[in-house]
């Protein structure tokens, strides 16, 4: 009876080690596995910019003539911008670069802007504070005259301003920086890192206007605002044309 205990416990011990060893490996791969997929890493940066980037933009990244400029030395400021807005890649060369649903996932943008910013240049700016009141007068003086007073967007030379909105603090904060496409860009003697603060500031408060006034139509600016009054002008003026000369028959 006792030794029979006695192989009982043996055996039951013996597995709980088993158990244990058999847990301790697989712990350890699961988190190496987290770790790998959370950390940008320049190599699997560098494998996805030949196999998605190398038609327009060379494989040693120095640009390709006539299909796409060389991003040695344009930073991940312009890589995360251009990556996280869908503006890259262009289906055409010379097509004007549009926000679209971004082409990658957020980890495979993140090796992709690791790798561009290991060739040099600036890093992704980071954004805090920022006062709505600086940033309007900021954004009166150097962008609403293509951008609409309230970020919606409009028309300029050769190119379209695009809408505001859907931009985040640092998307913004990036295209200043950048100058995008016809955008000019803002340096630090233009612009200092507090103006551009306070420009994100006020872009992200036009995402939820206030129209104490009333209808807003859509905040595209008094032009549209023009035309409906006009519009609703010319409705009363026909029915009182129309009522004094029936009277006067």
């Amino acid at each position: 009876m006792r030794r029979a205990l006695v192989v009982l416990l043996a055996v039951g011990f013996g597995g709980l080690g088993t158990l244990a060893l058999a847990s301790a490996p697989r712990a350890a791969t699961t988190t190496t596995a987290a770790t790998a997929t959370t950390t940008p890493s320049t190599a699997r940066g560098r494998s996805m910019f030949v196999a998605s980037c190398a038609s327009c933009h060379g494989q040693d990244a120095r640009g390709v003539r006539g299909r796409g400029p060389s991003l040695v030395g344009v930073g991940a400021l312009a890589a995360d911008f251009e990556l996280r807005t869908g503006r890259m890649p262009l289906a055409a060369p010379h097509q004007e670069p549009m926000r679209h649903h971004p082409a990658f996932s957020g980890a495979r943008i993140a090796d992709l802007v690791a790798y561009i910013g290991s060739l040099g240049g600036p890093p992704v700016p980071v954004v805090s504070g920022g006062s709505v009141r600086r940033g309007h007068e900021r954004f009166a003086d150097s962008c609403a005259g293509c951008h609409q007073i309230v970020g919606r967007g409009g028309i300029a030379t050769g190119a379209v301003a695009p809408a505001l909105q859907d931009a985040t603090p640092v998307q913004v904060a990036e295209a200043v920086r950048l100058g995008p496409y016809l955008m000019p860009r803002f340096g630090p003697r233009q612009l200092t890192d507090g103006d551009v603060a306070d420009l994100a500031a006020y872009v992200t408060y036009t995402r939820h206007l206030q129209n104490p006034g009333g209808w807003a139509i859509g905040n595209l600016g008094p032009v549209p605002e023009g035309l409906v009054c006009w519009g609703i002008a010319m409705v009363l003026l026909l029915g009182a044309a129309r009522s004094l000369g029936e009277r006067a028959r």
